[in-house]
């Protein structure tokens, strides 16, 4: 696994099934479980994490696909990123496919997953704000053959944490069968880490727009009143593309001030300190992806 840890693992298991891998965390509570590695590994070789043991997901061929689920498509969490990347998946989920494409270079999309993914909560995560626009909900394995749901947006802000011995088994994700666009910003050329990003999805069935903000916040960003404001101008019964661009850029200055606010006036009610200009160069990036994000959705 690595050949500069400070301490290796001292078991490793290698179980076939979900249920399986949650006995054998139950059985062993210090073990971490481990699918790609991307996160994990990369902590172990820094001194970070000395695990006592390992739980290798990689043999579970249940979580590694998906299927169809009363009008939802249910994600099996071993999806790699490089198979979310793939054009059948993008006609089923084109943000998602989007945010797996720009997840990093091949040998970060081939091994990371969409589990781990979410797993480690990294605020730069690319698919955690597609997943937040989409409203996806989390399966979560428990001991016993247990299963319950959890919006992810829960485990995400620690409303929900995972109970000792428990797995993300899969994703349920709604098939809205409309556009949706997944964008980001980063602070080099080619694939890397969100500076920031941006996953708009319509949902015309509800008339309304869903959008969510990743990477300048330790978890992904509603801004709720700049969605019902656009979707009450949209024509959903008629030609959408119509909107006017004022409506675009106020759309993208609305979610920007939403997500990265003003200062708060002192209580002696002095004039606040102004924003730094690299705080300002964020909002203005905030800005421009989500009108641009929203631009082509409806085009």
């Amino acid at each position: 696994m690595t050949t500069h840890a400070p301490q290796a693992a001292q078991s490793v298991t290698l179980p076939a099934s979900l249920d399986e891998a949650v006995a054998a965390l139950a059985a062993m509570p210090a073990a971490v479980p481990v699918a790609g590695g991307t996160d994990l590994m990369a902590a172990v070789n820094r001194g970070l994490l000395r695990p006592a043991g390992l739980v290798g997901l990689g043999r579970i061929n249940e979580i590694r696909g998906w299927q169809y689920q009363d009008g939802h498509a249910l994600l099996g969490a071993g999806l790699t990123h490089a198979r979310m990347g793939r054009p059948d998946f993008a006609a089923l989920i084109p943000a998602l496919a989007a945010a797996a494409r720009a997840a990093g270079p091949p040998q970060i999309r081939n091994a990371g997953t969409l589990g781990g993914n979410i797993a480690s909560a990294a605020p730069t995560g690319d698919a955690l704000p597609v997943l937040a626009a989409l409203e996806a909900t989390l399966v979560i394995a428990g001991p016993g053959g247990a299963r319950r749901e959890i919006p992810v947006s829960h485990l995400l802000a620690g409303r929900d944490m995972l109970a000792p011995a428990e797995l993300i088994g899969y994703v349920r994700v709604p098939l809205l069968h409309a556009p949706q666009v997944f964008l980001k910003a980063t602070g080099r050329t080619g694939p890397g880490r969100a500076t920031a990003s941006v996953a708009v999805v319509l949902d015309p069935a509800r008339r309304g727009v869903r959008c969510a903000v990743g990477a300048i916040a330790p978890m992904p960003l509603r801004p709720l009143e700049a969605e019902r404001w656009i979707a009450s101008l949209i024509d959903w019964d008629g030609e959408r593309a119509a909107l006017a661009p004022e409506a675009l850029g106020a759309f993208g200055e609305y979610v920007a001030a939403a997500c990265i606010p003003d200062p708060a006036t002192p209580e002696d009610g002095s004039q606040p300190p102004p924003l730094s200009p690299a705080v300002l160069h964020l909002r203005r990036t905030v800005a421009a992806l989500a009108r641009r994000a929203l631009g082509r959705a409806l085009s």
